[in-house]
């Protein structure tokens, strides 16, 4: 490939950038970064326009990047596409702060995002844009074409403080579409009204077990996956579980009898019994999980504590057959389905037994 002056003189520009912003000390705070990402993408996107540039290019930008710094990270070929499209896709962005001046890299130049007719993006605040990394853009421009899922899974970032990986998650789990969807329960009958909405917002109606790489139909190793990764489990219930145990022993009058998950939830204050059914749930599920909730609230329950509330996690249910099983019980309880994956994600491989090691883990 030739070698132009105006190569060259783009390679030199980015170069600068970078020194300017001590970017190669990994220093920058996630706005300066951004701020970074958007002009270096800018550049790029004008280039690529104005000189025709290819593929090749921009896979040798990084090369040359890397020998003019050696050491420096973020600047891959990939990333500088993903750079270039950041640009592209947020050019149509105005923030309150730069509403008039235009953006400020660091070195005081101006990069303009200006208002899109449609006002789309009015929604997009710079407490939005700026409360995510990179990596959550790039993740968020490649699932969620459509802006309002975009903005809706952004916002819930921000709000959670949620990891790439979580965010990658609940994408997977597909929260947007299941906005307004609650767990199917008798809160509205058997709870103090205070505690109603917060208690519905607090269980999902449908739970993916994804990092259970095994399709079974033994709760027994439903359990064991779960509690072989528990923090995994709590980050995707929700917000203020504390895992107690599992296989919780209740004893009353000499007999035994166990909870299969035990939590705590601190919002609610109350103590939390989920139940794994491996099939479809069938009411003498809530009689048991009725039982359950009975010994807590009498013998475990303290003083200044809301009532227990139970969950029967199964695989699939009948919504009729729930509603008129939960008819005479005076128990918070809900029914929730689950889900399992054939397909461990990479970065559980190491964390979770296989499958063959999980069906040795039956007692």
């Amino acid at each position: 490939m030739s070698i132009s002056s105006t190569y060259l003189n783009f390679i030199d520009e980015v170069k600068q950038q970078i020194i300017r912003s001590r970017f190669v000390a990994a220093r920058l705070v996630n706005r300066e970064q951004l701020m970074l990402y958007l002009v270096i993408g800018k550049g790029l996107s004008e280039k690529v326009a104005s000189e025709k540039w290819g593929a090749k290019v921009i896979e040798q930008i990084a090369i040359d990047l890397q020998k003019e710094l050696p050491g420096l990270r973020g600047f891959s070929f990939t990333n500088l596409k993903n750079m270039k499209q950041f640009a592209e896709e947020y050019s149509s962005a105005r923030f309150l702060p730069f509403s008039t001046a235009g953006m400020q890299t660091t070195d005081g130049q101006e990069f303009e995002i200006s208002q899109m007719p449609s006002g789309q993006l009015e929604e997009l605040t710079p407490e939005l844009f700026f409360g995510v990394g990179f990596s959550h853009h790039t993740l968020l421009m490649n699932k969620c074409k459509v802006w309002d899922e975009r903005l809706f899974y952004l916002q819930k970032s921000v709000e959670n403080h949620w990891t790439h990986e979580m965010l990658e998650w609940q994408i997977k789990a597909n929260l947007y579409q299941k906005q307004g969807k609650t767990i199917q329960n008798n809160f509205e009958k058997t709870l103090p009204i205070a505690l109603q909405q917060s208690s519905t917002l607090a269980f999902k109606d449908e739970y993916l077990l994804d990092y259970i790489n095994v399709e079974t139909n033994d709760e027994r190793v439903v359990e064991k996956g779960i509690v072989n990764s528990i923090k995994e489990f709590i980050m995707k219930m929700g917000k203020g579980f504390s895992f107690i145990g599992n296989q919780h022993r209740l004893v009353v009058d000499e007999d035994e009898f166990f909870i299969d998950l035990l939590f705590y939830n601190r919002i609610l204050k109350c103590l939390v019994a989920f139940e794994l059914k491996k099939g479809k749930f069938r009411p003498q599920d809530a009689g048991q999980l009725n039982f359950y909730l009975n010994v807590l609230n009498d013998t475990e329950r303290l003083p200044d504590e809301n009532p227990a509330i139970g969950v029967v996690l199964c695989k699939e249910k009948s919504d009729k057959t729930v509603e008129y099983a939960f008819q005479q019980i005076s128990n918070p309880m809900g029914v929730a389905v689950y889900q399992l994956s054939e397909q461990m994600p990479e970065h559980l491989k190491n964390v979770l037994p296989n499958p063959e090691a999980l069906k040795n883990l039956l007692t």
